[in-house]
């Protein structure tokens, strides 16, 4: 059985229509969708409902820190300071309907099954919203989730990264090469933040999702090509800040 693992959409229906179609060619059957599915991009409504009939059809939706500031976004700052975040937060708030939003507020924080556990964030006080950036986080996370957990999935940071701890109490992060299948044994603890859907970080334009083989043990990234420009002009078209626009441009 293949699991799907997408994370930070940000309403960014494009690229999530291209990883869903791409995974299912090869060979998913099941779906996790790991949070963020709202935020910089100009296509909420449309990324929640592919969420929504997603859910129905059994696949795991977990609440981002996006999904929660859409949900209830900040009241407008006294001195007019707002960030953007927030301002995109009450844009998306306005897009969404009462059921989607009602969708969004019940969505859980972590998912747990057996040895698996998948969190947008950290295991390690996932409401806090912690970043996995570097091993000290990656080992605080892989504590917190406990010794029977050996697959553990994550988004939030933008980035594909994969941490394993073996027999000894050292973590050993290294970056997965896209397209080649890692295999992931039961005997390690492994760790992997996933990447962004819609919106990378890392230089590329290329949407980002992984792969878990859960009968072969094996752990696979991709990269998926995707109207990215298409996207970018939809957040101007919507009066989104132009910075938005521009990440998806230069994948930065």
């Amino acid at each position: 059985m293949k699991l799907a693992l997408l994370s930070d959409i940000h309403a960014n229906v494009r690229a999530l229509d291209a990883c869903l179609a791409h995974a299912r060619a090869q060979g998913a059957r099941r779906f996790a969708l790991l949070g963020d599915l709202v935020g910089y991009g100009a296509e909420p409504a449309a990324v929640v409902d592919r969420a929504m009939a997603l859910a129905l059809e059994g696949a795991v939706v977990l609440q981002g820190n996006h999904d929660a500031l859409a949900v209830a976004p900040p009241p407008p700052a006294a001195d007019g300071g707002e960030t953007m975040e927030s301002v995109g937060a009450a844009w998306t708030h306005a897009q969404l309907s009462p059921a989607q939003l009602d969708f969004l507020a019940a969505l859980p924080m972590v998912y747990r099954h057996d040895s698996l556990l998948l969190v947008h964030a950290s295991a390690s006080e996932p409401g806090q919203w912690h970043y996995i950036d570097n091993t000290h986080r990656a080992a605080a996370c892989l504590d917190a989730a406990g010794t029977d957990i050996r697959h553990l999935f994550v988004g939030h940071v933008h980035h594909q990264t994969v941490y394993y701890r073996g027999a000894g109490r050292g973590l050993m992060q290294f970056d997965p090469i896209p397209g080649a299948p890692l295999p992931v044994p039961r005997h390690r603890h492994w760790l992997a933040t996933v990447g962004s859907v819609g919106q990378p970080r890392d230089g590329r334009t290329t949407a980002m999702y992984a792969m878990l083989d859960e009968v072969a043990l094996q752990l696979t990234f991709h990269r998926v090509p995707y109207d990215h420009l298409g996207a970018a002009a939809a957040i101007r078209a919507a009066g989104q800040p132009e910075h938005f626009a521009r990440r998806l441009e230069s994948g930065r």
